[in-house]
C-alpha cells in the first residue's frame, strides 16, 4: 500500500507554515461497492490512524466518470481497466503494484520516482527506439536537443508536487523540504539525456536527482533512492522494482503497451 504517513507529513508542514492556506494533498477514496459498506471502510481507515475525509462509493458504477468533479490530479488503482479509462479521460493516472519484500520508508519526506519517456514526456522518442532501433534514437534525439519533448500522462502531477515544493522553499526551507522528486531513466545521459533535462528547464520545473541508466536495470537504483512510489510505463521495469521491495506503478501509456500486448 502507497504510503500516507508521508503525505500526512506534508500536509502538518504545509499548515504550520501557511495555516490559511488549504493547497494540501487531499485523499480521497473512490470504490465501486455501494454505500453499506461505508462504515467498514470507516472503521479501518480509523483503525490505521489514516486521515481521508473525502469518499466516492459508486454502488458498482465505474468511478472515473467523478475523477474531474473531485478536481482529481492522480488517480491510483489496482485495475488496470479503470486506470485505462482514466488516461483515456485525460488524468494522471496508474496501476499500483505492491512489493514482494517490505522495505522501510520515510515517513518525514514524500520521495517520488519517475520513469522519463511515456511517463513525464511523450512517448515520441520511444517510438524511434520500438521502430527504428537505437542508432536512429541517439541521433534523432542529438538533432533535436534543443527540442522540448511534448509532455507525457504525468507531467501535471510533477507539477502539482513542484508547487507545493516552492511554498517550502519561500520559507527557507529548500534543504529541508518533504518533498523529494527523481527522474530514473534508462536514457543515456551523454547521447540522450540533455533534451530530457532542457524540457524539464523549458517547462519551469525541477527534478531533485536525475539518474541515468544508459539501460541498466532500475531495481538497484529504486533500492538506494527507496522511493514511496515509482512510475514507469514498461511492465518489466515495474516487475524488476517489484522484487527488491518498490512499490511501482504502470502508465499505461504509449508505444511500450502494443508492444507488451503482442509480448
Amino acid at each position: 500500500m502507497f504510503n500516507l504517513q508521508a503525505l500526512e507529513h506534508v500536509n502538518a508542514r504545509l499548515l504550520e507554515l501557511y495555516p490559511d492556506d488549504e493547497e494540501r494533498f487531499d485523499i480521497v477514496l473512490m470504490t465501486n461497492n455501494h454505500a453499506q459498506v461505508g462504515v467498514r471502510l470507516i472503521n479501518s481507515i480509523n483503525h490505521y490512524g489514516l486521515t481521508i475525509e473525502r469518499f466516492c462509493m459508486t454502488g458498482g458504477k465505474s468511478p472515473i466518470g467523478y475523477l474531474t468533479a473531485y478536481l482529481t490530479n492522480l488517480y491510483l488503482s489496482a485495475d488496470s481497466e479503470k486506470v485505462q479509462e482514466a488516461i483515456e479521460a485525460g488524468i494522471a493516472a496508474a496501476t499500483m503494484f505492491t512489493a514482494n519484500k517490505d522495505v522501510a520508508y520515510s515517513d518525514t519526506q514524500l520521495r517520488v520516482a519517475f520513469d522519463g519517456d511515456a511517463v513525464l514526456f511523450s512517448d515520441e522518442s520511444e517510438q524511434i527506439v520500438k521502430e527504428q532501433g537505437l542508432d536512429r534514437f541517439f541521433e534523432h534525439e542529438q538533432l533535436n536537443e534543443n527540442k522540448p519533448l511534448a509532455q507525457g500522462p504525468l507531467k501535471g502531477f510533477l507539477e502539482d508536487l513542484g508547487k507545493l515544493q516552492k511554498k517550502f522553499y519561500a520559507k527557507n526551507e529548500r534543504l529541508h523540504c518533504p518533498i523529494r522528486t527523481f527522474l530514473v531513466t534508462a536514457r543515456s545521459a551523454a547521447s540522450s539525456g540533455a533534451r530530457v533535462l532542457k524540457t524539464l528547464r523549458s517547462w519551469g520545473l525541477e527534478i531533485d536527482e536525475a539518474l541515468f541508466l544508459a539501460g541498466a536495470p532500475k531495481g538497484p537504483v529504486l533500492v538506494k533512492i527507496r522511493p514511496h512510489i515509482f512510475f514507469d510505463d514498461q511492465m518489466f521495469h515495474i516487475e524488476g522494482a517489484q522484487k527488491l521491495g518498490t512499490i511501482a506503478a504502470h502508465v499505461p501509456y504509449g508505444v511500450a503497451q502494443k508492444y507488451h500486448k503482442s509480448a
